[in-house]
């Protein structure tokens, strides 16, 4: 029998990016048994090229997708899409053409806060309409799906949050530290704004300043690098910080074996796979409270939330941990128990094979144009 196909949307496979993970995660994940996936690239991620290609590739791109989902007589369109004025406007382009086709739209959220941007009256009216044409809205956390109901509360939304295969970060072991060993730091992601780098090399410095022994390693790259490398200079504490570049697959698992403590400083976030991964390798998460965050851990039990912007914060929760060997270590089984029976990727794909299986039972068969 013939698998109905689901076109997932995102940029490019090999791009470096949260939406990436998610689209490789589910294609590779046990929701292939049911559903023939396809990857249809959107967005600049992973490309390479001039402002000309650019813009004809965001005229006519609508009109691709629109022969990809006759091509693979998609049934479900999936979109993965962040809460920013580009994307925004973008993916409402794919959507209005998903439907013109028949096929079911699901329309996945990864970032962005709604109060935020739909703050004025005449933006929150064209996301409540726009929210409405979506077969089902997918959201990460339970605070999204409070936001998506009071601010759009026609909008079929419904929460799924992310999950990851636990196996690559399980077959490490981790040996305990000794109480003498430096604090081993991580981050993975982009070199960007938005991700609180800055108050993290400050906290990372004034920890070191009270005599605390922590080392970080930088796991990325992005427009913020050599802003970065020029602070951890002009601070003196290039001994502390190695900046190792993107990491990915098994060398990010053999990181984050090594790690003690992941730095997740952000301004917002949706739930970010570098939180998830780190927790399943048993790495303690100093994280902001944004977006999903929260649903993932309990603070004193898994890690430590920090203020939005403050370095001194993120100074003592490295001071704390460093200062108690026992309490990572107990932390660290915590978070490794949580990702597993929570945030799996088995969990996601029953989660998506449920969701597609209701969309495509309501759907037409699609008219011959």
């Amino acid at each position: 029998m013939k698998r109905p196909v689901v076109l997932l949307l995102g940029p490019s496979r090999e791009a470096i990016s949260g939406v990436s993970t998610h689209v490789n995660a589910l294609m590779d994940s046990p929701v292939g048994a049911c559903y023939a996936l396809e990857h249809f690239q959107v967005g600049s991620e992973g490309r390479r090229e001039g402002p000309f290609a650019k813009l004809m590739r965001f005229l006519f791109s609508p009109l691709g997708l629109l022969f990809a989902i006759f091509r693979f007589d998609a049934s479900v369109v999936h979109i993965n899409t962040s809460l920013n004025a580009k994307a925004f406007w973008r993916d409402l382009a794919y959507l209005a053409v998903a439907k013109i086709c028949g096929a079911r739209v699901v329309y996945q959220i990864h970032g962005g806060a709604l109060r935020r941007f739909a703050a004025h009256p005449l933006m929150a009216a064209v996301v409540r309409q726009a929210l409405r044409l979506p077969d089902r809205v997918v959201v990460l956390s339970r605070a999204e799906l409070q936001a998506f109901r009071d601010i759009a509360p026609a909008a079929p939304v419904e929460a799924i949050p992310n999950g990851i295969d636990c196996a690559p970060y399980r077959k490490y072991n981790r040996p305990a530290a000794a109480a003498a060993a430096p604090l081993r730091l991580t981050y993975i992601g982009r070199l960007a704004p938005g991700k609180g780098l800055h108050e993290t090399l400050e906290g990372l410095a004034a920890a070191r300043n009270s005599g605390v022994d922590a080392e970080l390693v930088i796991a990325g790259g992005g427009p913020e690098e050599a802003r970065l490398r020029r602070w951890v200079r002009e601070a003196g504490i290039e001994s502390a910080v190695t900046f190792a570049g993107p990491s990915y697959g098994e060398d990010k698992a053999r990181l984050l074996s090594q790690s003690d403590a992941l730095v997740l400083a952000s301004y917002s976030e949706g739930l970010p796979y570098a939180l998830l991964e780190a927790m399943a390798a048993g790495v303690v998460p100093i994280v902001t409270p944004v977006g999903g965050v929260p649903d993932v851990l309990v603070e004193g039990e898994h890690g430590f939330f920090v203020e939005v912007g403050s370095s001194e914060a993120v100074a003592r929760a490295i001071c704390t941990l460093a200062r108690d060997r026992r309490a990572v270590a107990r932390m660290s089984a915590a978070c490794r128990k949580r990702i597993a029976s929570a945030y799996s990727i088995d969990r996601v794909a029953n989660d998506f094979t449920v969701l597609y299986s209701r969309l495509c039972a309501s759907r037409a068969p699609r008219a011959i144009l």
